[in-house]
């Protein structure tokens, strides 16, 4: 009769319990890394939001000033209701939009207007002095949440530079 005795390959306790440790380690790691990467994505959907607002915007303004001659404007029933009066460049006008990038409210005169229940964006334009005849320059600030009127506190702003040809 021959015994011959086996080496039986398996993990000892001490091993499972360094590679259980080990995995519980990266796991909470992972855990951890979690809020930051749902916080960096809300960000970047509300700056692609405001970048298509101020998108928006510009093409509003550009489409007024552009009108062929002896047509009259369309604000009153398309667009957003800026007729870009740079020669008011004292009082910015000011917009409010929905998360779904619809405009609420009216356009309103001033820095720090009131902002209706359902606004999320703020859309600050203001109208900068012409550095020529032909040309207009607007600052187009959009800030999230609407409610803060104050640049300083808000959660996320965008600005822009829009040159308007005449």
């Amino acid at each position: 009769m021959n015994c011959r005795s086996r080496a039986s390959t398996a993990f000892s306790l001490v091993e499972i319990t360094l590679a259980m440790g080990v995995a519980a380690f990266c796991l909470i790691a992972v855990m951890g890394m979690l809020p930051v990467g749902i916080k960096v994505q809300q960000a970047s959907v509300n700056q692609t939001k405001a970048n298509l607002i101020i998108s928006a915007i510009i093409d509003d303004l550009r489409a007024d000033v552009r009108l062929p001659p002896g047509q009259a404007s369309k604000e009153s029933t398309q667009g957003f209701g800026l007729h870009g009066h740079w020669a008011a460049v004292e009082t910015p006008d000011t917009l409010f939009f929905t998360n779904d990038r619809n405009q609420t409210g009216t356009v309103t005169q001033g820095t720090a207007p009131p902002a209706p229940a359902d606004a999320v964006f703020r859309a600050t334009v203001t109208y900068l002095f012409p550095p020529t005849a032909t040309t207009s320059i607007a600052k187009i600030t959009v800030s999230w949440p609407a409610a803060q009127g104050d640049l300083t506190r808000v959660a996320g702003s965008i600005d822009m530079f829009a040159a308007v040809n005449r």
